[in-house]
């Protein structure tokens, strides 16, 4: 049985939420305030977080931000606002979904059986690297994104592989073709410039917006913001 942590100060909605969840197979923790759930995070293995933006003393932002210092657990933002900027802030500190009050049980199970999918209990096993809501899956070369999943080629694979795995570094077109291609080659070093289009193509397409991401920086490379 997983385990979802609800954070809410209003206890109404904490028995609204775990009504919603037992039925299919959830066990819920209920605290009221940012402190006890990251005291729960830091002692306790959960398997998701649903946790609400607008409480008193520490909100969301700060519960979320401060969490993910140590542990990569799914959070799932609750809020009575619907602001395109709060899901843009959300996402950014590291949130994995974000849903607006009020909602109904369907989309509620929905959107917490998705991100489930997404991430595998032991996330070494089942070969995942992870950074904030993005993950890469090495058996299926595939990047996933919230709902969203883009296929990539093997190189395109390898070369986001060592640019999500190290988001702060610029990265040479040198040490790029390393990546991509794991032996020696003497392959025209511009060809990185070709696979690096490809991918903004392809994630692009997918609707992710590829600027804020996989950023050239001048005279460089690239990184993965």
């Amino acid at each position: 049985m997983q385990t979802i942590l609800l954070v809410d100060d209003e206890q109404r909605m904490l028995d609204l939420v775990e009504l919603f969840l037992i039925p299919h197979g959830y066990k819920c923790i209920k605290v009221t305030s940012g402190s006890e759930a990251i005291k729960i995070i830091e002692r306790e293995k959960v398997q998701l977080i649903l946790l609400d933006v607008m409480m008193p003393e520490m909100d969301g932002w700060k519960v979320c931000e401060q969490i993910r210092e140590f542990s990569n657990v799914p959070i799932i933002m609750l809020t009575a606002r619907s602001d395109k900027d709060d899901l843009v802030r959300g996402l950014n500190i590291g949130a994995d979904d974000y849903i607006s009050k009020p909602f109904n049980e369907k989309e509620l199970v929905a959107r917490v059986n998705a991100v489930l999918r997404r991430f595998p209990e032991d996330e070494e096993e089942q070969n995942i690297i992870k950074f904030n809501s993005f993950y890469l899956d090495q058996e299926t070369y595939s990047l996933h994104y919230l709902d969203l999943t883009v296929q990539l080629t093997l190189k395109e694979f390898n070369i986001l592989k060592a640019m999500i795995s190290r988001p702060t570094k610029t990265f040479t077109r040198e040490e790029l073709m390393s990546a991509a291609w794991e032996y020696e080659t003497d392959t025209d070093i511009r060809t990185i410039d070709s696979h690096i289009r490809n991918l903004r193509d392809k994630l692009g397409k997918a609707g992710l917006p590829t600027n804020d991401f996989l950023k050239t920086v001048w005279g460089i490379g690239y990184k993965w913001s």
